[in-house]
């Protein structure tokens, strides 16, 4: 079975998922445009063309729910991504910092299981396909300036200040 897509509006835009047979999330972010996420998918997770569907399941519901105030909704939405073994570690890591909580590359490097490459841990941040799912709004700059972000800085200052009361 292919993979399939939609679209969601949240209040800061248009959000998109693609998600393979199993529900698992490939990629996800802010943006109509499904030709903006599937070249993020590894290409070991492309499975023929990616389907239009009105609603995603579980997915659909964990987005509207965290845009809601629901932070964690999206914490049992199983991800798939593939890369290097540190990346995929660091993914991993990188779901369990909490909401309301954002650490330093720094800190995710150390987090990570490896304090010296704060340089990896932003790659990952910025290699990172599956938006929201995987939290990487939630790594800052040391002394707490935003660092980039695919989907746009304002997007990620949206959801820092969205997840500020679970602090």
């Amino acid at each position: 079975m292919t993979s399939q897509w939609s679209t969601v509006d949240t209040p800061i835009g248009p959000f998109t998922a693609v998600v393979d047979a199993d529900g698992a999330v490939l990629a996800s972010g802010w943006t109509a445009s499904v030709d903006a996420l599937l070249p993020q998918v590894a290409p070991a997770l492309r499975r023929g063309e990616a389907r239009e569907v009105p609603d995603l399941g579980p997915v659909t519901r964990a987005v509207r729910a965290y845009h809601a105030g629901e932070w964690d909704a999206v914490d049992a939405i199983e991800v798939r991504q593939r890369s290097g073994e540190f990346l995929e570690h660091a993914w991993r890591v990188l779901r369990k910092v909490p909401p309301g909580r954002p650490v330093t590359y720094t800190e995710f490097a150390a987090l990570a299981g490896r304090p010296a490459a704060v340089r990896p841990a932003a790659a990952a941040c910025a290699r990172n396909a599956a938006a929201l799912f995987v939290p990487c709004h939630r790594v800052l700059r040391i002394g707490g300036g935003l660092g980039g972000f695919r989907w746009g800085t304002d997007t990620k200052r949206w959801l820092l200040d969205h997840e500020a009361p679970a602090a």
